[in-house]
C-alpha cells in the first residue's frame, strides 16, 4: 500500500520529467542529477511492481562498478541495473538516439555478473535462483518518463 501511494507521488512528480531544464550545470552534472532521479523512480516503480528491494548501489570493496537494486521478484533474486537517459526535443531527429539499454553492454554484464555473485557469496546465499534485469528509462523534459523493464535480459557469463 505504501509502495502504491509512494510511486504515484514519485510518478506524480516525473510528469514533467526526470531531467532539469536548467543549462547553467555541466553535463556531467546533470547527467549525474537525471540518474539519481531514475534511480529513485525505479525504485518506487519495482516497489509498486512487487520487487521486494533488498540492497540499492551496491559495492564491493576491490571491484569495478555497482549494482542499482538488488530484490526479490517472487521466490527470484533479481539484480536490476538501471539505465536512465534524457532525450533533448532540440536535438536532430533525423539522427537516432542509443536507446538506455544499450549501454548495458559485454564488459558492464561481466563486470554485473562479477558483483552478483559476490553478492550471494557475502550472504551465503549462492543457491537462491536469480536473474539479471535492465530497466531502461528514457525522459524527455516536459513529459512522463518511458520506463522498460527487461526481465531475464541476460545471463551469467
Amino acid at each position: 500500500m505504501i509502495a502504491r501511494l509512494m510511486f504515484a507521488i514519485v510518478d506524480l512528480a516525473a510528469r514533467k520529467g526526470l531531467a532539469d531544464a536548467d543549462q547553467s550545470e555541466s553535463v556531467k552534472e546533470r547527467a549525474r542529477r537525471t540518474g539519481i532521479r531514475g534511480e529513485t523512480y525505479a525504485y518506487w516503480y519495482l516497489r509498486r511492481h512487487g520487487y521486494v528491494l533488498v540492497a540499492r548501489n551496491y559495492r564491493s570493496p576491490g571491484m569495478k562498478g555497482e549494482i542499482d537494486m538488488v530484490g526479490y521478484d517472487g521466490q527470484v533474486l533479481a539484480f536490476v541495473e538501471v539505465k536512465t537517459r534524457s532525450t533533448d526535443t532540440e536535438q536532430d531527429s533525423s539522427r537516432p538516439q542509443a536507446r538506455p539499454e544499450e549501454a548495458v553492454n559485454w564488459e558492464k554484464r561481466r563486470n554485473l555478473t562479477r558483483m552478483a555473485r559476490q553478492f550471494l557469496r557475502a550472504r551465503r546465499i549462492e543457491s537462491v535462483e536469480c536473474r539479471f534485469d535492465v530497466m531502461a528509462i528514457e525522459n524527455r523534459v516536459g513529459a512522463r518518463p518511458e520506463v522498460r523493464l527487461h526481465k531475464g535480459a541476460f545471463v551469467a557469463s
